[in-house]
């Protein structure tokens, strides 16, 4: 196996000095200077698509939010404002590549096209994961921080190994790349050249840690060139930007160069989840300002100006959005049948005496139960 790690010089691993942008907060073109790498705009219709689903994606997320205020999900970690991340880098993958989710992610499996029933089912508490992962090439949901990062990078390697053109995505927060599965994660996708990208979402804050009592490195994206991993970092409120460095990502891993980390830097505007009170660790001017660096604003106001979106278009989108939020609530509704012995199923491909007398125990305590109700009713 040919020696990557000195074949490739320190100059090519480096990101760029500055987060790439190609759009400013206004919506305005940015002329490149002083990037690494040459980053061209996306075509007009990624971009009309994008948008599209960034408006349907924001849309879910507040109906999301509300569910959790009518009792109808246990818990729910917005987006809102990482619009740009989520859906960008969603819409540059292809069907055949495989997404290692964060708990955070529930906006990207939608704009994956998986069922937003399915997709809440996790934080609704009636199932571990509502959705088939293999069927979906997405990882079930992860609240353990980084651990989905091994996963992501043996499955990169798997792939490899089998000769599949696909790429697998692991996304995670900024906190995360503290823990050790993050720094293993990279190593390993490293030595093995496996085509894996660690999309970093820097939204300034692990719950309540400031990213200034995380880390002393200058970005986050450094963290990758001890290992050898190439990596970039860009501004994470633009989503023509993220499409371009994630395709820059992408041809990297697709022409067997290894693995790439991506910062995003961006902004979570609601609180870490709804449990949680961020007004006691950051400010509201704080809020107010990042709030000015709306993705979707953004690339409206480009799409506008470029004569690429009108009033009819955006209504009709908006309509859609709405209707999608109509028809979650409708069967958010209403209570799914659940059954306890489920709990078992799909721990292991094949079960483990553990799990079956575990599964045997309940099922005995259900009899039990089932036989001292109908005594009451005799």
């Amino acid at each position: 196996m040919r020696d990557t790690l000195h074949e490739t010089s320190v100059e090519a691993l480096l990101p760029s000095p500055r987060p790439v942008q190609l759009l400013d907060p206004t919506g305005a073109p940015v002329e490149q200077s002083g990037t690494r790498r040459p980053y061209a705009m996306p075509s007009a219709d990624r971009l009309q698509d994008v948008w599209r689903h960034m408006v349907l994606g924001r849309r879910f997320d507040l109906q999301a939010t509300a569910l959790t205020k009518q009792g109808r999900l246990a818990v729910y970690p917005s987006s809102r404002g990482q619009e740009a991340c989520q859906v960008g880098a969603i819409r540059s993958l292809t069907a055949r590549d495989w997404v290692f989710p964060t708990y955070r992610e529930s906006m990207a499996l939608v704009t994956r096209g998986i069922d937003p029933a399915e997709v809440l089912a996790l934080l609704r508490g009636s199932a571990h994961c509502g959705y088939d992962p293999l069927a979906q090439r997405t990882a079930a949901q992860c609240t353990p921080l980084a651990t989905q990062l091994v996963h992501a990078a043996g499955t990169a390697y798997g792939l490899k190994r089998r000769g599949e053109d696909c790429v697998a995505l692991g996304f995670i927060g900024d906190g995360a790349t503290s823990e050790g599965d993050f720094h293993e994660a990279l190593n390993f996708a490293a030595v093995f050249d496996a085509p894996a990208i660690f999309f970093v979402q820097n939204n300034k804050y692990a719950i309540s840690v400031p990213l200034s009592k995380q880390t002393k490195a200058p970005s986050l994206a450094y963290k990758a060139i001890g290992y050898g991993v190439a990596c970039e970092q860009v501004d994470g409120n633009d989503p023509a930007a993220v499409m371009a460095v994630m395709d820059a990502a992408l041809d990297h891993c697709r022409s067997g160069r290894g693995p790439f980390l991506i910062e995003a830097h961006t902004y979570r505007l609601d609180a870490h989840t709804n449990a949680d009170d961020a007004s006691r660790y950051r400010s509201g001017d704080e809020v107010t300002a990042w709030l000015e660096r709306d993705p979707i604003a953004r690339l409206e106001a480009y799409l506008r100006a470029s004569g690429l979106l009108n009033d009819d278009q955006a209504n009709a989108v908006r309509q859609e959005a709405e209707a999608l939020a109509t028809d979650l609530r409708d069967r958010m509704n209403t209570d799914p049948e659940v059954d306890p012995m489920s709990l078992f199923d799909n721990v292991f491909a094949s079960p483990t005496p553990q799990v079956a007398e575990a599964r045997a125990m309940v099922e005995a305590e259900m009899h039990a139960e089932m036989q001292a109700a109908e005594e009451v009713t005799r």
